[in-house]
């Protein structure tokens, strides 16, 4: 059959010239024959093969064929986490895959491949898996999950999203990313806007509604929203930029150390390298994490971006005091606390009433006010500058 074939032909050549003989004569149940394998340690490499061979092709439905698809399916846990793994999923419409695609919305760093995978979502119609990324329990996995499905642009999506902007039970983070993302889309801006003029737009969420609608390419719902939105004044009391203007903006990273260490406070809760109080999170490879984007996001309105493990929780004691901080440790007798000045509360379990979990970040959510627009670029260019070592 393949006897014609010259020794300089690839070995997944010839497999490729096996398939389309063998489907060509209308052998399916030869071909499944062919491709199913014991699992051993050498299957991955001929499973390599064998896709090798079926991508090669123009067309195949591996629908019926149970022996062929699971070695389509076996060699995919292999590339977990790359784009040949959407490609793959892609070319032979696995719907199989829905599970990894959904994790890859709420975990890939990758922006690139985190929208693919939401994309490929879509076309393989899996709704449950869409709605199980933005379910996650894990609040920062679901906000991540809004964005990279606002970054498709696609309207289905936006009409997804749009009611976790009103949802009170979901935590700000995750409303604002879906604030973020509705606006994306111009039915989404007018949505927004919609709520703003009702007044029932959450007063925690008009920062990221302003960067939205105060920047709309539509003139009329720009108008419109500046009559009830505005961004933050800074220190000289000049409005700050829109959230686009910012980012595109460049600072200088030595006067943005100074501002960090002095007028911006921001010495006072983090450290970078050693430096400083330990209340939020470590800052000296943050540059390595963040975009500039989610840097102001994080300094402008922290509410919306709280990180995992710094989520700020008010403990009510049986003496009538409270006690706001950072979860530092718990046992079945005692919770150890941080405050915002970086001071230990050890919190005997029998004298706590009650211990309730923040919607807001224990970080100033007006520090803007004490700097102005370009102290603040170039805090964020020093920012973007501490990478990983």
């Amino acid at each position: 059959m393949v006897s014609h074939l010259t020794p300089n032909v690839t070995f997944d050549l010839v497999i490729a010239e096996m398939v389309r003989s063998l489907l060509a004569a209308g052998f399916l149940a030869v071909v499944a024959v062919a491709f199913a394998q014991e699992i051993d340690p050498a299957q991955r490499a001929k499973d390599a093969l064998k896709v090798k061979a079926l991508v090669r092709l123009k067309q195949f439905n591996l629908d019926g064929q149970p022996e062929i698809k699971a070695a389509v399916l076996r060699h995919l846990e292999t590339v977990k986490g790359t784009s040949q793994y959407l490609e793959l999923a892609e070319k032979f419409q696995l719907r199989e895959t829905a599970g990894e695609l959904s994790r890859l919305v709420n975990e890939a760093a990758d922006d690139t491949l985190a929208v693919n995978a939401a994309r490929l979502l879509y076309k393989l119609d899996a709704q449950d898996a869409v709605e199980a990324a933005l379910a996650n329990a894990d609040d920062a996995k679901a906000a991540r999950a809004v964005t990279v499905l606002g970054l498709t642009d696609l309207p289905r999506f936006g009409h997804m999203l749009l009611p976790l902007v009103s949802d009170a039970n979901r935590a700000v983070g995750i409303r604002t990313a879906a604030v973020t993302a509705v606006g994306r889309l111009p039915a989404g801006q007018k949505a927004i806007l919609e709520l703003v003029t009702a007044g029932k737009l959450a007063p925690e969420l008009q920062f990221a509604a302003a960067n939205v609608l105060l920047t709309s390419s539509d003139a009329a719902i720009k108008a419109e929203a500046s009559k009830h939105l505005k961004l933050p004044a800074t220190a000289d009391a000049k409005p700050l930029p829109p959230l686009a203007e910012l980012v595109k903006a460049t600072g200088d990273s030595a006067r943005g150390k100074h501002v960090f260490d002095t007028v911006g406070t921001c010495a006072k809760c983090h450290k970078v390298r050693g430096e400083g109080k330990e209340v939020g999170p470590d800052l000296s490879e943050i540059g390595s994490k963040l975009s500039k984007e989610a840097m102001y996001v994080s300094i402008l309105d922290p509410n919306a971006g709280i990180s995992f493990n710094y989520e700020t929780h008010l403990v009510a004691l049986d003496d009538g005091s409270q006690v706001s901080g950072i979860v530092v440790s718990q046992t079945d007798d005692e919770v150890q606390l941080k405050t915002a000045e970086a001071i230990i509360r050890k919190l005997p379990k029998d004298q706590i009433l009650e211990m309730k979990k923040q919607a807001v970040s224990l970080m100033p959510a007006d520090l803007q006010k004490q700097l102005t627009a370009q102290n603040l670029v170039d805090v964020v260019e020093y920012l973007a500058a501490l990478k990983k070592q």
